[in-house]
């Protein structure tokens, strides 16, 4: 179970669920891509692309799933990290707004970052979001 699962009160329903871009492991592939073609040169330097690949990707592997981030018919719920774990679990009554950040590449590859401001001046920003437009509709319905 993940920690929406475990943190969803009794009756209280899953409208939507956001994960990461998928975009972050376009590096690793592409350092991958590098080593594969330096391997018919110098199966050392070959094999050194591939490990850093292999290892970069572990690592975004990880970052992809342990983050989470759904809108209930009551709140707002993410969570992102494993070792260190950021949280926000937000009233939808309390958010007054959603914003999106995307540059010309999130635009065309469908991610960006997302803000979720709250009463009280809480500021909370989560990068690399996959359909960030989607999020916010999403929270603007359950608000609605």
């Amino acid at each position: 179970m993940g920690y929406v699962e475990d943190n969803v009160l009794p009756n209280e329903r899953v409208t939507y669920r956001a994960h990461l871009s998928r975009m972050l492991f376009v590096l690793p592939v592409f350092i991958a891509a590098i080593g594969l073609a330096l391997y018919y040169w110098s199966w050392v330097a070959g094999a050194a692309a591939l490990f850093v690949a292999a290892v970069i990707g572990a690592q975004r592997y990880i970052h992809y799933a342990s983050s989470e981030f759904a809108v209930t018919d009551r709140r707002v719920i993410i969570k992102v990290g494993v070792l260190r774990r950021r949280t926000l679990e937000m009233q939808l009554a309390k958010i007054e707004a959603v914003a999106v950040d995307q540059g010309i590449m999130g635009r065309i590859f469908g991610y960006g970052d997302i803000a979720v401001t709250g009463t009280g001046g809480t500021n909370e920003r989560f990068a690399g979001i996959g359909d960030p437009l989607a999020f916010r509709r999403a929270v603007q319905l359950a608000t609605g």
